[in-house]
């Protein structure tokens, strides 16, 4: 994943919203625009999470979705695509199923790396001793209130890229970037080896331009595609197809 000289539109949507057997079809549908799929594992607190993420994951929990469907979903998502596949999850799932026994179930069922949402660096070791074990990337997040010297200590243990919370809060579509996201930029691009991707409030094609204008080389868009799976449904992998055709125009001012 990690290649600096591209930029890349990052898509993310909850696994088994609204059923496990349509998380496929859309991650097929993401795939022809998007340079990474973020997938969420389901979870009943996801605390990072707005509204509309707080739904699906719902949703999916109340469709039955549990771990290993997710692993089986990727692993069918292996046999159309080899496009890169990040794992959303919080601590939790990870802890109960074994540290290790997750990253490697993970790692072999496709997935590239790992997000865990609320696993701080310094409560890290376990988790980072079974990813290079594993060959799983890693990616920790940073906020805008994240210090030089802990943002340098998350970058140093991130592997693919380091993830910048755009504002102060939880995830959902915003109408503008704040200013918060384009000084956290401009501060990780100086500090970080990996490449930069924003997350949190992105839902546009203005923001993905915004974004790649001020430096970053991804990002993130959740929340207004969690969105269309709502609304659509079984219906929704047009949409979805799409939506992201819009948003990767914006990836283009890299070339201006």
């Amino acid at each position: 994943m990690n290649d600096s000289n591209s930029k890349w539109l990052i898509t993310f949507i909850t696994a088994g919203d609204p059923s496990p057997s349509l998380t496929l079809d859309y991650m097929l549908a993401l795939e022809k625009n998007s340079d990474i799929i973020e997938l969420g594992l389901p979870f009943s607190d996801p605390m990072a999470d707005g509204p509309t993420i707080q739904k699906a994951n719902v949703r999916a929990l109340k469709a039955g979705t549990k771990v290993k469907d997710v692993f089986s979903i990727v692993k069918s998502f292996r046999e159309y695509s080899e496009k890169p596949v990040v794992l959303m999850t919080y601590y939790n799932p990870v802890y109960v199923r074994g540290v290790e026994n997750f990253v490697k179930e993970a790692k072999e069922s496709g997935i590239n790396g790992m997000i865990v949402v609320d696993l701080p660096v310094e409560e890290s070791s376990d988790y980072l001793r079974a990813c290079e074990k594993h060959g799983m990337d890693t990616i920790f997040l940073a906020a805008p209130n994240t210090p030089d010297d802990r943002l340098r200590v998350i970058d140093e243990v991130s592997s693919a890229f380091v993830y910048l919370v755009s504002l102060y809060g939880t995830t959902g579509a915003r109408d503008r970037i704040p200013e918060t996201a384009f000084q956290l930029i401009r501060r990780a691009k100086k500090i970080c080896r990996n490449p930069v991707c924003v997350g949190f409030g992105v839902s546009k094609e203005e923001h993905v331009a915004e974004l790649i204008k001020a430096g970053a080389d991804g990002v993130v868009v959740g929340s207004a595609i969690v969105k269309i799976v709502e609304e659509y449904g079984r219906d929704a992998s047009d949409k979805l197809e799409e939506f992201t055709a819009k948003l990767r125009k914006g990836l283009s001012p890299h070339l201006l």
